[in-house]
């Protein structure tokens, strides 16, 4: 047995507390390496004849990665504190796991050995907003959506997608534009939209803001805003608006108070200025987001700055009952100012959803206080390596996805948010080659995992690009121009997800281990009662599945086709065209 591989803490995705009561306990081991894992738990102050009496219950094998298996249990603690350790056996050696390291057996004389869960404290419990797992997302990037009102077009306004996006061109999106293009999204299936931002700023992505409190005048004024947002509340659209709190617009009034008057500026301390005057070539002398020199970098640790900026994320709330806030470079700005930041916008809206851009391993702002999720780019990452860029197999795809659900607690996967584009990346249709077919894969897969899916705007009917600015050409309403298959394709897995909350993120998502030489993707979601198989064919062949369960006499559905099958041998195969996709209810 490989002690060393062995890890937990009672933290984070590792032990975690559930609103009913339950606690989650998981443990890592290397691969293929133990056999068995009992938990051994109980009361701290549960003793008798001078021992402490625990129990075991058997954990199960949730998944492995390339390296690690990890187990998983839910136990409820009846006095809401828990002592608690593990029995490893690998066929030859049993050892008992504790926090002070490892014992041929339980000691049972002091509970100190043992890992701890002191109390259930309920404000500690991760609560995200309940409406957030049953929400498809679909991100618009305002400028590029569509032209409602052609009064607002900012000076050089050119002709609807008359040319190739640029850094500096406008087209004249607005908020009238989505507005119009309301009944399109409902009819889609969406319910929720995700906004790039739509304040006051300088260029066409608005991601240099001038004015936090004021819409941009391109795409309307603060009453269209409200109409938009009631329009969207009585479809049942919710609305998540984005916000740049790491940096603000060169134009920004309080920058360029100190672009004037430099050492003197009352404003010199809301930014990291490091000499004057300040120099914006060749380098800039002042912190930026990335060598941006337009994009000074705000000092949330200044308590005007932090006051400023809180009373951004209070307002939108307050005055125009938005549903959340999307937070740009969240992993620059100091985890002080994201603690005040939520507290202070759940005490208007308690569901507000709060969602953080970070790239990267993010347990540290998902631990209840700061975020209600991030964007989840692992999860983006792994899709386009196994469907567009095809650099891995169905077998690695599942390893890397497995370690990818064991980064954090159930609880937080389930609000995760996951998007295969946005306007930061290529157009999947672009990733994929422009194969329809594996790009059909890619929205089968995220419409059919767990946590919150976001689809951006125009990928349901076809359109490419490459890298920013290609990604954000201006959306084709010309419907010669717009792919039905696909639309229909994504529309249909937008009603079945609905139809069956399983889709969602109700049960256990798990793996089927592909084999060696199928390269089928399978996996289940199960409650225990309905389990549904979701098939997913990468190979450009045919291929034949058999369902690795014993169904004899059990009526299968397809759900796809809406189609019941009675299972009349020992064996239940099903065959996938290249490419193909099937989902299954028994």
């Amino acid at each position: 047995m490989l002690k060393e591989a062995i890890f937990h803490r009672p933290k984070d995705n590792y032990a975690y507390a559930c609103t009913n009561g339950d606690l989650h306990i998981q443990l890592r081991t290397k691969k293929n390496d133990v056999k068995e894992v009992l938990l051994l738990h109980g009361d701290p102050y549960y003793w008798a004849d001078s021992k402490w009496q625990p129990t075991t219950a058997p954990m199960k094998k949730t998944g492995s990665d390339q390296l690690f298996d990890y187990w998983f249990i839910a136990v409820t603690p009846p006095y809401k504190r828990l002592r608690y350790g593990f029995i490893l056996t690998d066929g030859s050696e049993s050892t008992c796991f504790t926090e002070k390291g490892f014992y041929s057996e339980p000691p049972l004389d002091d509970t100190a050995y043992y890992f701890s869960f002191p109390f259930l404290n309920n404000i500690d419990i991760f609560r995200a907003p309940a409406w957030v797992k049953n929400t498809v997302w679909y991100q618009i990037f305002p400028e590029r959506f569509a032209n409602g009102n052609p009064a607002n077009n900012p000076k050089g306004t050119l002709p609807w997608g008359s040319v190739e996006p640029s850094p500096i061109n406008f087209f004249g999106g607005d908020l009238e534009g989505v507005i119009q293009h309301i009944d399109y999204l409902k009819d889609l299936g969406i319910s929720g939209i995700y906004f790039t931002p739509i304040f006051k700023a300088y260029s066409n992505h608005k991601y240099d803001t001038i004015d936090y409190m004021e819409i941009d005048p391109q795409f309307g004024t603060k009453k269209t805003f409200k109409k938009l947002i009631e329009v969207c509340h009585l479809k049942g659209i919710k609305v998540m608006l984005d916000a740049v709190f790491n940096h603000s617009g060169f134009y920004f009034p309080q920058f360029q108070d100190v672009l004037k008057n430099g050492e003197k500026s009352r404003y010199k301390d809301w930014f990291y200025i490091r000499e004057f005057p300040l120099m914006t070539e060749p380098e800039p002398n002042y912190d930026t987001f990335a060598f941006t020199p337009f994009m000074p970098k705000l000092n949330t640790e200044n308590p005007e700055v932090k006051e400023y900026l809180l009373e951004v994320g209070r307002y939108w709330v307050r005055e125009f009952d938005i549903d959340g806030w999307r937070l740009d470079v969240a992993n620059e700005v100091d985890h002080a100012f994201w603690r005040d930041f939520r507290r202070e916008v759940k005490a208007i809206k308690p569901d507000l959803y709060i969602l953080g851009e970070i790239w990267h391993d993010a347990i540290a702002w998902l631990r209840g206080e700061q975020f209600d999720a991030v964007m989840n780019y692992p999860f983006t990452t792994n899709i386009l390596n196994l469907f567009a860029k095809q650099k891995i197999s169905a077998k690695e795809f599942v390893e890397n996805m497995t370690g990818v659900i064991h980064m954090y607690p159930r609880i937080v996967n389930e609000v995760a948010f996951n998007l295969v584009g946005s306007h930061d990346t290529p157009r999947i249709l672009t990733e994929c080659g422009e194969d329809i077919e594996r790009v059909k894969q890619v929205f089968t897969l995220l419409l059919t995992f767990i946590g919150t899916p976001c689809i951006y705007y125009g990928d349901e009917i076809g359109m490419t690009g490459v890298m920013d600015p290609g990604c954000r050409k201006c959306m084709e309403w010309d419907t010669a121009g717009q792919n039905h298959e696909l639309f229909a394709h994504i529309q249909k897995l937008i009603r079945v997800r609905r139809e069956n909350p399983l889709l969602a993120n109700e049960g256990q998502l798990s793996f089927i281990p592909p084999t060696d030489n199928n390269q089928c993707l399978a996996y289940t979601k199960s409650n225990g009662d309905r389990t549904i198989l979701v098939i997913l064919n990468t190979s450009t062949e045919e291929t034949e599945y058999v369902v690795p369960f014993e169904l004899y006499g059990k009526t299968v559905r397809n759900l796809w086709e809406n189609e019941n099958v009675v299972v009349s041998g020992d064996e239940f195969s099903v065959v996938l065209p290249g490419n193909g996709n099937m989902i299954l209810e028994f």
